[in-house]
């Protein structure tokens, strides 16, 4: 199976390039011109790298990265953060919020192709679950089934993707503006009635009284699922 890779690049000629060097390397590419619809993307298609430009429309690529590695769903893809070759601060800055490797512009395709292979090969043995178990409730994310108790649940795509994102951080606070930003999307950001009445409506379908009291808010931070 070809390994999936994101490359989030506002030029349009040098998105074209990545396209056309990564194809010819038998991978399977995806090009966005800002961070916002490369997370869009995120919340429905899998990807095993991404290729992050610095200098992007709207949120940047330092931004997006701080978001790609605050967050346990996307944490382990690796970045390989692309910026001016003069521009030492960026590379600095990127290699500070995480990012696992650091190409300088101009690059060669080849130079390119070898770095996205090592960090695919330093990266082959993180694997994300599938099926994740706290408490009394499952979320088969293969399946996208939800089971309280054994028994299955119906919920909505936002509702499901909320759930998956708390349960992937299970007893650790998950920020409002992470929840809004990766369930919503950016144009959502600094929204809070949409997600408290998601949330209100999560609790509900999975028991108030049961497994819905796992979802614990903390005032003035987010919400988070508690495994107690």
């Amino acid at each position: 199976m070809k390994k999936i890779i994101f490359v989030v690049e506002d030029d349009a000629s040098i998105r074209d390039l990545y396209e056309m060097a990564l194809d010819a390397a038998q991978f399977d590419v995806y090009c966005f011109s800002d961070a916002e619809s490369m997370f869009e993307s995120l919340e429905n298609r899998h990807c095993d790298l991404i290729i992050l430009d610095v200098m992007l429309p709207g949120m940047n690529g330092l931004a997006a990265l701080r978001i790609l590695k605050g967050t346990d769903a996307t944490a382990d893809i690796p970045v390989i953060v692309a910026s001016a070759k003069g521009d030492e601060q960026a590379k600095v800055d990127g290699l500070d919020f995480g990012a696992d490797d650091y190409i300088a512009k101009p690059f060669g395709m080849k130079e390119l192709i070898a770095r996205v292979n090592a960090n695919l090969r330093k990266h082959s043995g993180n694997v994300l679950p599938t099926v994740i178990t706290v408490a009394d409730v499952t979320i088969n994310d293969k399946e996208h089934e939800v089971y309280v108790g054994g028994e299955p649940v119906q919920l909505t795509l936002k509702e499901y993707n909320l759930l998956h994102m708390l349960m992937e951080n299970a007893d650790d606070v998950v920020k409002r503006e992470t929840l809004l930003y990766r369930v919503w999307g950016y144009d959502y950001y600094g929204e809070t009635r949409t997600l408290d009445m998601h949330i209100k409506s999560l609790r509900r379908k999975l028991g108030d009284t049961s497994a819905g009291k796992h979802i614990v808010t903390v005032r003035g931070v987010g919400y988070k699922f508690s495994s107690e």
